[in-house]
């Protein structure tokens, strides 16, 4: 079969001048809202508003839009109860520039009374899944919702789980009666329809899906017409159980996110409650993370591309792509003891220290894993098939893209040349040579193209890193209210013994307040945003998952596509259930 040629990328898109002339625009913009709406809130990680649900939609609306200030992604939403305040409830907003590179958050007081605030889809279309899950989580109320209905639990729970007063041991049972019945938002059926339509379901349980979420489509023929996400199904209440546990005892739990690049995903946790304590993790640690976390990073994309390529027919290339992924098990079991959910990072640094052949062993990988991404480019990159199956299938713009919430692969494959590790530089990340791949049809295809080439960059970075050598010192930091005391020392000096015990039965105590910290997952930004109120536990632990509003984005970019595009379009998002259900 003759090869074909892929497109050729269009230019990349201007971006918008910016009044630079004013030394936060954002601040300017208060003085246009009547006194007392808007409230600076000093003496936190990012510039905090504390804003009046009378203004909330006016300040939304001249944030995203004025070109001075530009806020255009909305990265997460979420509650938190104080129960004690005469405003029971905050939701929390954090919102980011993509020309300006800035953060904001705006904090909104609601009451138990009027337990209700303007729904901002119409600004952002992320807001959609967010304020459902705000809504099911903690009773906020969002008006004018399109869909305001559970997502996360089942139709027959009652109440809502976040709250502080909520029983968590409580059960609700799921009878068939009460079961979600879909409601597909397709137009009518016209006269030039050629064939009745069909509504056909699709998982929970079904090789395609990638995890146990559930497709409902309105078929006719072969085109969609109308579908319909439910998911939920795996839903652990991540962040309930935070609440529960102490700082440490939260890491295996992180674990359980997006379980492809588990390690990233205690980087990103540990980087944040560090930032609350005031400490970095020791020389040695930082660099070790680093190397894991892009081997996780190349990892979970092999799992990413080489799922896609089976759903497309192409089964050769998931064999090649899992090779490496088995050889980076091996260095990961070699950490940490454990293979998928490995626990290995510790706030401070990490569990143990590294085996003695850490750096052998990642020199070899870094000779096994090129001559598998090479095979898997030849098979598919010209291949007339993959190419009829992805290019040009579920296209996303990057203005589309941006307003829906995405980050990430997804977000780059459409032009947006957004990514952490530059534009917010952590660890070491600011010291090593490296690009951001970048391409801009927005298809299925491109974001293949993306993770292949994310794959060279990460043992780019890695190879850098070897070349610097392991640096000396200890693995974890030397701090006996944060560190667990080595277990020579614990069993003969008497203060390690307290050390000891003092951490595991008390936990290590965060100073009150509160902190959001990112980092660069494998398929977006990873967030966490903490709340101290000086004890043991979190607060409020939120976590920000990369999937979840790239996933709400599904029954829109699927419209008018056929089945077979639903299959490879699902795949190349990258949706991990446990990430996007927490």
């Amino acid at each position: 079969m003759p090869a074909t040629s892929p497109p050729q990328s269009p230019p990349e898109p201007t971006v918008t001048e910016l009044d630079t002339t004013v030394a936060d625009p954002a601040a300017a913009l208060i003085e246009q809202f009547p006194p007392g709406t808007i409230t600076v809130q000093e003496g936190l990680d990012q510039p905090t508003w504390i804003v009046d649900k009378s203004v909330l939609a006016a300040v939304a609306r001249e944030l995203c839009d004025n070109p001075a200030t530009r806020f255009d992604l909305m990265l997460d939403l979420c509650g938190v109860d104080y129960p004690e305040r005469a405003q029971r409830f905050e939701v929390v907003y954090h919102l980011y520039s993509l020309p300006r590179g800035q953060r904001l958050r705006l904090k909104v007081p609601v009451g138990e009374d009027d337990l209700s605030l303007p729904s901002l889809i119409p600004v952002w279309k992320a807001a959609n899944w967010f304020e459902r899950e705000a809504w099911e989580m903690f009773g906020v109320r969002f008006e004018n919702h399109p869909n305001l209905r559970r997502l996360l639990t089942h139709e027959a729970f009652q109440g809502h789980p976040l709250r502080k007063d909520y029983d968590s041991a409580r059960r609700w049972i799921l009878t068939e009666e009460k079961m979600y019945m879909p409601k597909l938002d397709a137009a009518p059926e016209g006269p030039d329809d050629l064939f009745e339509r069909m509504t056909i379901n699709i998982g929970p349980s079904h090789p395609a899906m990638h995890g146990t979420f559930r497709i409902v489509a309105e078929m006719d023929g072969e085109n969609i017409v109308a579908s319909d996400v439910e998911i939920g199904y795996l839903h652990r209440c991540f962040e309930k159980m935070a609440e529960t546990h102490t700082w440490q005892q939260v890491i295996p739990y992180t674990d359980r996110l997006n379980y492809c690049s588990s390690f990233i995903n205690n980087i990103g946790y540990c980087r944040t409650v560090e930032a609350m304590l005031g400490i970095e993790a020791p020389p040695r640690a930082v660099w070790a993370s680093m190397i894991l976390s892009e081997f996780s990073r190349i990892m979970d994309h092999c799992v990413c591309n080489g799922a896609t390529l089976v759903d497309a027919g192409a089964l050769t290339n998931f064999f090649f792509l899992y090779q490496p992924r088995e050889e980076i098990y091996g260095l990961l079991e070699a950490c940490s003891g454990a293979r998928l959910t490995v626990s290995y990072g510790r706030i401070g640094g990490l569990a143990q220290d590294l085996p003695l052949d850490f750096v052998e062993r990642s020199e070899r990988l870094l000779e096994i894993i090129p001559p598998f991404i090479d095979d898997v480019e030849k098979l598919v990159n010209r291949n007339r098939i993959w190419i009829d199956r992805s290019v040009g299938v579920a296209t996303v713009t990057a203005e589309e893209a941006i307003n829906w919430g995405w980050t990430g692969p997804c977000l780059r494959a459409s032009g947006v040349p957004y990514d952490v590790r530059k534009a917010h530089p952590y660890d070491l990340y600011d010291t090593i040579d490296f690009n951001v791949p970048v391409y801009y049809g927005g298809d299925v295809y491109d974001r293949y193209r993306v993770r292949m080439d994310e794959m060279r960059e990460s043992m780019k970075i890695i190879r850098q890193l070897l070349d610097r050598g392991m640096p000396e010192g200890r693995y974890i930091v030397d701090d006996p209210h944060i560190a667990l005391p080595d277990k020579e020392t614990a069993y003969n000096q008497m203060e390690a013994m307290i050390y000891h015990f003092k951490l595991i039965m008390d936990g290590i105590q965060v100073p009150a307040g509160e902190y959001y910290h990112m980092v660069e997952a494998a398929n977006g930004e990873l967030g966490f945003y903490a709340i101290s109120d000086g004890g043991p536990k979190p607060y409020r632990l939120k976590v920000r998952p990369p999937c979840f509003p790239i996933f709400s984005t599904f029954p829109d970019m699927i419209r008018g596509g056929s089945i077979s595009d639903l299959v490879v379009s699902l795949g190349g998002l990258n949706v991990i259930a446990g990430e996007l259900e927490r």
